[in-house]
Parts: structure tokens; sequence; C-alpha cells
């Protein structure tokens, strides 16, 4: 199975680390790039958040983007 969405974060992240182990927990599948080692990821994450390198950023196959979701959100964006 494909993952349906891109977790931007970094190491340090305590909200990344949180996020991705209820992800996992959940059975949620994601790819995840660290944006201290990608400029471009870096760039991206700006982009969608006017500006800032706020993680984690969440980036879905349709283009749609959520920035620190609750697993609920994230559930919620996987079933529109």
């Amino acid at each position: 199975m494909s993952t349906q969405f891109t977790m931007y974060s970094t190491p340090w992240c305590g909200y990344c680390h949180r996020l991705k182990s209820q992800l996992r927990r959940e059975g949620i599948d994601f790819d995840e790039v660290d944006i201290e080692q990608d400029p471009d990821a870096a760039t991206l994450v700006e982009q969608a958040n006017g500006g800032n390198q706020t993680v984690p950023t969440l980036v879905f196959a349709d283009g749609t983007a959520l920035t620190n979701p609750s697993v609920a959100q994230v559930k919620a964006q996987l079933a529109a």
C-alpha cells in the first residue's frame, strides 16, 4: 500500500514525535522528510505555512496540507 501523505518534520520536534507514534499506533502509513536535511522540503513547508518552517506539516496526495494536526484531523482528511 502506498502512503497517502508525507510528514515534514525535524529530529528535535516533540510534536512530530508524538504525532508519528499516534499515527503508527493507528496503523496509518506515511513518508517522512527531515526539513533540516532537505532544503527543498524546507521551502515547501514555508510555502504551506506563510513563510514559517512549522512542523509537523503533512502534505497529502491531493496537494492539501495540515500543520500540527491531531490524529482525528488526519483521519478526517484521509476519509475525505
